[in-house]
């Protein structure tokens, strides 16, 4: 299910997702009438749009966090138009099975859109590069991440996105042992549990960025 106020991007998402072979259930313009519709057929994933009617403040992210507490099997990719770090936090605190935040942008990159997509569906995380870039710059460990080696850095900055170890060690061109070896320094010099899959490891990261 789509929930978008601006037709324009509602259809275009609508064609896009049908043209990869999802089946779009339902496409509403505001946060209520998604609630609604979720709550009569619930569907496999939705996609929020953060600001929608009839005050285009976060009536959206509302939306979102009461799914995910009343519908806890249906993944929810929410899209910003902007960088609200203070939405991600929330929307980390419901947990991080089956969650993304994602700026608007990166639906015109559609390649990493279905990506983000595919892994919120499959119970993954999906949080986009800008918002771990504005919180890892943001964040009050920073002498903590001074301690981090540059390709520490890029394997965090990458599990904070949601990817896998073996998608790192893809993106990075190196092997998935390797990417463990640092992803193991990278918990050990932020004074961060270790164990957990991959969900836990990306929650203990964005709650200690966002702290």
């Amino acid at each position: 299910m789509i929930a978008e106020d601006s037709a324009l991007l509602r259809e275009g998402l609508v064609r896009l997702l049908a043209d990869e072979g999802h089946e779009v259930t339902a496409a509403v313009g505001d946060a209520d009438a998604l609630l609604t519709a979720v709550a009569a057929a619930p569907p496999e994933v939705v996609v929020v749009d953060v600001r929608m009617p009839p005050t285009h403040t976060d009536e959206g992210l509302r939306a979102a966090l009461h799914l995910r507490a009343e519908h806890p099997g249906v993944g929810v990719l929410v899209l910003s138009q902007y960088v609200e770090q203070r939405y991600a936090v929330e929307l980390l605190a419901s947990g991080t099975e089956g969650v993304g935040y994602l700026l608007k942008d990166r639906v015109g990159r559609v390649e990493e859109f279905l990506a983000a997509l595919d892994r919120v569906h499959s119970g993954g995380t999906a949080f986009d590069p800008e918002v771990v870039r504005r919180l890892l710059a943001r964040t009050r460990h920073t002498d903590d991440l001074d301690r981090l080696t540059g390709r520490e850095r890029d394997v965090l900055s990458l599990m904070a996105q949601g990817h896998t170890n073996a998608a790192i060690a893809e993106r990075l061109v190196v092997s998935r042992s390797a990417v463990e070896k640092h992803a193991n320094a990278v918990f050990d010099k932020l004074r961060l549990p270790r164990d957990g899959g991959t969900n836990r490891r990306v929650l203990a990261v964005l709650r200690f960025l966002g702290s």
